[in-house]
């Protein structure tokens, strides 16, 4: 049972309307009593429209972090749980916890551990450190780079940003891409603002390739409660969020996921991405995100125990269970699941999509008990749509 007198704070940084996980997180704790407040957008992102959501904060313009968040926990009236849904938050969250404290609950989480971890040449170093597998990754800076990195690691391959969350809003430009010309590679060169390109050899797969782990480590590094899932579809295909999922177990992922958490002195929450790479016979470690995953519904216990409800229970001492994941559920995302699915799934028809998603155990936007978060998905999702044909016709 969750302490209800707690509050918690979903928070979010990256402008994304479309985030479903935060929405999740909100139902989740909302559902359970917890009275959930929101630092995004604003009225237009559909996840403020939930039920489950007490108040909406919104960022000011030029306001420091710490700042605004402490103006937040002001407003909240009491000390609450604190859950980032971005990487750039949960490395902010880190970095200034000692004056985050005061005001939140927080994982006892090293300062500079989500920073490392987040960007992806530093993370390439850690695997080889510890003897993790990850497919062999290059940074580039110049055209002459581009064609050594090609050479060796041939084309394929795959174009991904260090740092993300540092790219500037650019038509095209996507945090991870599938480059297959050497060409479409030197284009990326300079757009990413702050953040360095990155080539990494492609590793082929097929639909049991795609893996990922989620899971909440203590004080102790220790996993509380965490899960395996397949990467059934995605957008955009092949290097996408994902779309479908089902949680399965995967011994080997867990294993490894457990081994990274206890070296490192990992604590909190962590979404992990493996890809099977039969050349070598291991699942390749792709990304590590030190926050909550977007498809953490998906990982469930028979009590309705998540990521989020083990995270608020841990850091209000209230956690005194054991809980194992209920696998064989799915999660599907309605305004991405589309086009892989028609594209490439086995329902390649709107009428074998619609039966696909009524046959998902859950899904991301939907609910009959919280119905206008999906309302204005699809409100939102039809407006950027006519936006994009008209910018096209000019």
């Amino acid at each position: 049972m969750l302490d209800s007198t707690v509050p918690a704070l979903v928070l979010r940084l990256d402008d994304n309307i479309f985030h479903h996980g935060t929405l999740g997180a909100i139902r989740s704790l909302g559902r359970a009593g917890v009275e959930v407040h929101g630092l995004i957008e604003g009225r237009h992102a559909p996840a403020s429209r939930s039920k489950y959501l007490a108040h909406m904060h919104t960022w000011p313009n030029g306001r420091d972090f710490v700042e605004t968040l402490t103006a937040v926990a002001e407003r909240i009236g009491r000390r609450a749980v604190l859950i980032p849904m971005d990487d750039e938050g949960a490395i902010a969250v880190a970095e200034r916890s000692a004056e985050l404290r005061p005001h939140f609950l927080l994982p006892d989480q090293a300062p500079e551990l989500p920073r490392t971890l987040a960007d992806k040449a530093r993370l390439a170093t850690v695997c080889a450190a510890l003897g993790i597998a990850q497919p062999e990754t290059r940074v580039v800076t110049t055209e002459r780079e581009v064609a050594a990195a090609v050479a060796d690691l041939g084309l394929p391959v795959v174009a991904k940003w260090a740092r993300p969350w540092l790219l500037p809003r650019a038509p095209g430009l996507r945090n991870t891409s599938l480059v297959r010309r050497p060409e479409q590679a030197v284009q990326l060169l300079g757009r990413g603002g702050g953040s360095t390109l990155l080539l990494q050899r492609f590793v082929p797969g097929d639909a049991d390739s795609d893996w990922f782990f989620h899971g909440y480590y203590d004080q102790d590094s220790a996993c509380l409660f965490g899960g395996t899932g397949r990467k059934e579809r995605a957008y955009p295909s092949g290097a996408g969020l994902t779309t479908y999922g089902r949680s399965l177990p995967n011994p080997a992922i867990e294993k490894t996921a457990h081994t990274i958490a206890a070296t490192l002195g990992y604590r909190g929450i962590l979404d992990l991405d493996f890809r099977y790479d039969a050349a070598v016979d291991a699942y390749c470690l792709l990304d590590f995100n030190p926050r909550l995953g977007a498809q953490f519904r998906l990982f469930s216990d028979e009590r309705g125990l998540d990521l989020v409800r083990t995270m608020h229970l841990h850091l209000t001492g209230k956690w005194n269970t054991t809980a194992r994941t209920v696998y064989g559920r799915t999660f599907l995302v309605e305004n991405y699941d589309v086009f892989p699915a028609l594209r490439i799934g086995r329902e390649r028809t709107c009428t074998g999509w619609l039966r696909a998603m009524r046959g998902a155990d859950e899904l991301a936007w939907l609910s009959a008990d919280d119905y206008w978060p999906f309302v204005a998905m699809t409100g939102q999702t039809i407006k950027r749509g006519f936006t994009r044909l008209a910018r096209r016709r000019k």
